[in-house]
């Protein structure tokens, strides 16, 4: 065996060991528009993932609940790193997040808050690991990936208050999603319908961004398409394909 082979049959033997470059399972959204944008079919486990709001509070909190549901529907406790604690639990639970689920840990700095996820990356059997951080380099997030690779633990990095049009930077996540509230349902009483999102895929490796008008998380922590949107003949001739 040529020496060139030799070397890339020990890196392979390597990262098998050691996790790097294996593809974990996915976690489907039960949206079939928004599962076909995703490798997998889903939300890739043991990757990490950038999810942001704007500086707006309303669409944090939105991007916040968007990230329980989510955690919500995968096994394990949930690592939330911060640089100070203000998650709102009863907003969590709703989304099908029990608080008995989630350890926090109050960093106090951005590199702080770093170093917790790279740490807590590190050990297999958890839902996943949240960071809310301002910035993220491409190194850093590099190191973020590979960590959740090798464990197959999931990463997420919550850009707090992240404005809305701002430049797009490098990173490593295999996903950028912005998450936005938008106008509900008007019932025609005196009455809030359920919450809505437009939910923006910026970013996915190996595809193309695309946005969806989406209802928030229930109980369960699932989204769900409005029933006007799912009503349209161009839904329907979806779903037929799907099936």
């Amino acid at each position: 065996m040529r020496q060139p082979a030799v070397i890339a049959d020990l890196r392979s033997r390597i990262a098998a060991i050691e996790g790097v470059g294996q593809r974990h399972a996915a976690v489907p959204f039960g949206i079939a528009s928004l599962d076909g944008r995703l490798p997998g079919g889903g939300l890739a486990t043991g990757a990490l993932h950038e999810v942001a709001g704007s500086a707006a509070l309303c669409d944090d909190a939105a991007a916040t609940v968007f990230l329980a549901g989510i955690l919500a529907r995968i096994e394990g406790p949930v690592f939330w790193c911060l640089r100070w604690r203000d998650l709102f639990a009863p907003a969590l639970d709703l989304a099908g997040l029990h608080p008995d689920r989630v350890i926090h840990v109050e960093a106090g700095s951005d590199t702080n808050v770093l170093l917790a996820m790279e740490e807590c990356l590190r050990h297999p059997g958890l839902a996943g690991v949240v960071g809310e951080v301002a910035k993220l380099s491409t190194t850093a997030s590099k190191r973020l990936q590979l960590a959740a690779e090798s464990s197959g633990t999931t990463a997420f990095v919550f850009r707090r208050a992240s404005p809305a049009d701002a430049v797009a930077e490098g990173t490593a996540a295999v996903t950028r999603w912005r998450v936005l509230a938008a106008p509900s349902e008007p019932l025609g009483i005196p009455s809030l319908g359920r919450a809505r999102w437009d939910l923006r895929l910026e970013r996915v490796r190996g595809g193309e961004p695309k946005s969806w008008i989406v209802e928030a998380c229930d109980a369960q922590g699932r989204l769900a398409l409005p029933a006007k949107l799912v009503d349209r003949p161009a839904a329907a001739e979806e779903r037929r394909l799907a099936s």
